[in-house]
């Protein structure tokens, strides 16, 4: 089968891999539909992630056809039409049972490296390196999805297969944001990012009833898709002083909710960007910390700030005295789907969760390495190229 594969830094390339088989009785091979790229595989890209191989499949936000099934599962059959969590759960160790989901203990068959790394090992994950278990990724004709009756999940019939696509993870992802962040009726939110997930964590945030959402990013594009989608106020930092625009936005306060929606790669126009850059040149940090910095600083006393970007490792001036002494909540955490996709695909099945425009360019897998390109590059006004197979 077909399948876009890690080559190296900035390498992938579309070739030709051994068809996947069941391996286990819970197993279920999946006929893949439509397949997205998400902002965390360009740390894949650059090299953040060290622990792939050559040959190794990518992708990990997806939806398709069953086409077979092991003895073991019972809630999918050929033929059934399912979303696929980007995280692997088993479903019975004590995170699953307790709805931490991305936590499984019984999913990355790697543990050792993340052991050593972060002291714990989270769940498997589809595509997404060796320590995350090394698992084949989405961009593929075919996938294997283990664990099948607690990672796939049924699409109901008026939900469309691009809708359902970003319910994998992006949507999860950004409601698991403003959910586990505390956003309540009547708050003020701020997003950084306006990519997928930014989107989604800022209208879960208006679903869960905060009077003003606003969301930064330097990209107009991304910000007019995010304003036009779902009403919500916008901050270009390169344009404009986050920090006074947020002050005046809440009388002086600061935002109750604070949710970082960007990552190791983060950007900025200030001094810190350079600094943050040259460290992680030599070494010396392993992400840049920017957008966890501006949310810590700007959030009000007493508020919530929830870290939704994928990190890796250890970073440099964080502000631990203004968390501490502005007695800050701060969480974070990668998504922990199954809690929340059943009812996402019921809220965007009603109308009142719209995901589809994030689809901004689709294209066969055959041009999987230009639509990473374009994506990288921002080109066009990529928010995210979709593969269709």
């Amino acid at each position: 089968m077909k399948a876009l594969c890690w080559e190296g830094i900035n390498d992938v390339r579309v070739q030709d891999v051994p068809d996947p088989q069941l391996l286990n009785d819970q197993d279920m091979i999946l006929k893949v539909r439509l397949s997205t790229v998400c902002g965390s595989d360009l740390h894949l890209l650059t090299g953040h992630i060290p622990f792939m191989k050559a040959g190794d499949v990518i992708g990990h936000e997806f939806m398709g056809e069953v086409v077979e099934v092991g003895p073991g599962v019972t809630k999918h059959k050929p033929g059934d039409r399912v979303v696929v969590c980007s995280f692997i759960a088993c479903g019975r160790c004590w995170y699953c049972r307790n709805e931490l989901y991305s936590l499984c203990d019984n999913t990355n068959t790697n543990p050792g490296i993340t052991q050593k790394l972060w002291g714990a090992d989270p769940g498997g994950i589809f595509g997404y390196s060796h320590a995350m278990g090394g698992f084949r990724g989405s961009h593929a004709e075919y996938v294997r999805v283990p664990f099948a009756d607690h990672t796939a999940i049924p699409i109901p019939e008026a939900v469309d297969d691009m809708s359902a696509l970003f319910a994998s993870d992006s949507v999860p992802t950004g409601w698991m944001g403003a959910d586990l962040g505390g956003v309540k009726p009547g708050d003020v939110v701020a997003v950084w990012g306006s990519g997928a997930v930014g989107q989604m964590a800022a209208r879960a945030a208006q679903l869960l009833g905060a009077e003003r959402v606003m969301v930064i990013d330097r990209f107009d594009y991304r910000l007019r898709q995010a304003e036009r989608a779902f009403g919500v106020e916008t901050i270009n930092y390169a344009k404009t002083s986050v920090g006074d625009t947020l002050l005046e936005a809440t009388g002086g306060r600061g935002p109750d909710v604070c949710v970082e929606a960007v990552g190791c790669e983060a950007h900025s126009t200030g001094p810190q960007y350079a600094y943050d850059q040259v460290k992680s040149k030599l070494k010396l940090e392993m992400d840049r910390p920017i957008a966890v910095r501006e949310a810590i600083y700007n959030c009000r006393k007493g508020g919530s700030v929830f870290v939704l970007g994928v990190f890796t490792g250890l970073v440099d001036k964080f502000p631990l005295g203004a968390l501490m002494n502005k007695g800050l909540t701060v969480r974070g955490a990668q998504q922990h789907g199954q809690r929340y996709i059943p009812m996402l695909l019921d809220r965007i099945a009603s109308g009142e969760l719209v995901t589809n425009h994030l689809a901004t360019h689709v294209m066969p897998l055959s041009e999987g390495a230009r639509g990473y390109e374009m994506f990288k590059k921002k080109e066009d006004d990529c928010v995210r190229a979709v593969f269709k197979l």
